[in-house]
């Protein structure tokens, strides 16, 4: 081959390159990123935080907005986004009521295509709100709402829960007492409803578990001498009756800060406070955990709390179903979510997936004091046929729920 004809052929073969790479930077430029946004809705004033519910402003519930846990998970999908071509993204709201909440569910799906939405709602709002959307076409992840009726006679093929069941909550709570074997139980039981809902949780638990309730009674908040019966933390947890640790039902929680080290007895005191079931924990240290709390704390300057871990989670759910299928369609993301190949890092230790029967988000249990981690449930020695996770709750056999 002469040098003119190679150099003819070498222009050939460039030319040929440079289409090439010019058609392969086209088809790049032509792959369209899909829009994919999440809807997030809470309450313009939500009493479950309320600064001004407790005396000398003690921080006695929940701090901060649960929204971080979402804007953390949304930003840690970007990468998975840009694998898929899906631009996750978070839309925010805020409305007075349930009203107000189902009229901007239908707006944005019809305006936006909006079809998930991650709920930051008390529990009423939640079963009012599902039953508006019902019939929408949309799905619902109730994140922080432990109510056990909206697992039970107010649930929806609709609505999933990232946060565990007060049933679940209490089931760990058991399981543990019962394995230091702690089976005697003294309950002191606020006025509130939400105490009522706690104390009945605590009351199906230890029936399940073989714990005992020897005592239950009521206790009302003041210094009122003349019910000093009921609020006088010595004269309740007196008695003849002997117990092995005292329950508290007190979400509120002005009352039961005083009850440990103040009890008739030396004993431990659990429940709604000193040591407590928890969805998620700043001082947790395993499975990646640390990590998860470090980013948190570096974009959002305050600890990682459990209604932050169940909007966060939420998100990742919803993510990881759209990688899977490879679809943004509504009802292959939906199907995915509620069928078994669904696997979740939650950064608690075992794979997690949502109960076909109830759609709550199967999920260990953190048991801990405020400052730091003691035990993690199930508990061993607690076993199930086939997935021990469900030792927490309501397991399919006892399930309520009926779609």
């Amino acid at each position: 081959m002469t040098r003119a004809m190679r150099l003819a052929v070498g222009g050939a073969v460039g030319f040929l390159l440079v289409v090439i790479g010019v058609d392969l930077m086209l088809a790049a430029s032509a792959q369209v990123v899909k829009p994919f946004a999440i809807g997030f809705l809470g309450l313009k004033f939500d009493p479950r935080y309320d600064e001004n519910r407790a005396r000398m402003r003690s921080r006695l519930h929940p701090q901060g907005d649960a929204v971080a846990g979402a804007a953390l998970a949304v930003a840690d999908s970007q990468f998975i986004g840009a694998e898929i071509n899906v631009d996750f993204r978070l839309e925010i709201y805020r409305g007075a009521n349930a009203t107000e909440l189902a009229s901007t569910v239908r707006a944005w799906r019809d305006e936006k295509a909006v079809r998930f939405y991650i709920l930051d709602l008390p529990g009423d709002v939640v079963a009012e709100l599902s039953e508006l959307t019902k019939d929408d076409g949309v799905l619902l992840i109730n994140a922080t709402a432990p109510d056990v009726r909206l697992r039970r006679e107010a649930c929806s093929r609709y609505l999933f829960h990232t946060a565990p069941s007060y049933a679940m909550q209490m089931d760990a709570l058991v399981q543990y007492l019962v394995s230091k074997r702690w089976t005697r139980i003294f309950m002191l039981e606020g006025p509130l409803p939400e105490d009522a809902t706690v104390s009945e949780a605590f009351r199906d638990s230890a029936d399940r578990h073989g714990a005992k309730i020897v005592d239950t009674r009521p206790f009302i908040l003041g210094n009122d001498p003349r019910r000093r019966d009921q609020n006088n933390i010595a004269l309740l947890t007196g008695g003849r009756r002997d117990y092995d640790v005292v329950f508290v039902a007190d979400t509120d929680g002005e009352f039961g800060r005083y009850v440990p080290y103040q009890t008739n007895r030396p004993r431990p005191v659990v429940g709604t406070t000193g040591l407590t079931p928890s969805w998620w924990h700043w001082s947790f240290e395993r499975y990646g955990a640390p990590q998860l709390n470090s980013r948190f704390e570096k974009a959002h300057g305050r600890r990682m709390l459990d209604q932050d871990w169940g909007t966060w989670v939420a998100v990742r759910a919803i993510v990881q179903s759209v990688l899977r299928v490879r679809s943004t369609e509504f009802e292959k993301v939906t199907a995915f979510m509620r069928g078994d190949r669904l696997r979740i890092d939650g950064f608690k230790g075992p794979a997690l997936s949502f109960r076909p029967w109830n759609n709550q988000l199967r999920q260990p249990i953190l048991i801990a004091t405020h400052d730091a981690m003691i035990k993690t449930a199930p508990v061993d020695g607690f076993l199930h046929e086939t997935e021990t996770l469900d030792t927490l709750g309501d397991d399919r056999a006892n399930s309520s729920c009926r779609f």
